[in-house]
């Protein structure tokens, strides 16, 4: 069975070591101890993909809380189409959010826009007065 370190799996995700343990304590990872009074951390296959799938899941907006229930959701021998479907909502979710921050992004870039323009209306009228004087 192939394990790993903390240093392994930082280095091989790029984040740090602090961050793995924090995911640890959020119950999204649990792994195996060793050593003098169980100091070394030992991360099993499952643990890197549980890893794998977190960060997977931050990136697409999710909530760490959220991607513990998707990910404990499908350890259980439940019924598969009730996990999917449950997936499925909070996807949906996450969509309706993202879609609402694309809108609101949108507005906030209209508006640099028709600033930016009144900005540079303004200068060249300036300009045009300026011109007008020293003529």
């Amino acid at each position: 069975m192939a394990t790993y370190s903390i240093a392994e799996l930082a280095r091989e995700f790029d984040i740090t070591a602090r961050a793995i343990r924090f995911y640890e304590d959020q119950g999204l990872l649990s792994p195996m101890r060793e050593g003098q009074g169980g100091r070394n951390r030992v991360y099993t296959a499952r643990d890197r993909t549980r890893l794998k799938l977190t960060l997977r899941g931050k990136r697409l907006g999710l909530t760490l809380s959220e991607i513990k229930s998707i990910m404990d959701m499908y350890e259980s021998p439940k019924d598969t189409v009730a996990q999917i479907n449950r997936f499925l909502g909070v996807l949906a979710k996450q969509r309706e959010t993202l879609e609402q921050q694309r809108a609101d992004i949108e507005v906030a870039l209209a508006e640099i826009t028709a600033h930016e323009e009144e900005c540079r209306r303004l200068l060249a009228e300036s300009a045009q007065g300026s011109a007008s004087k020293a003529a």
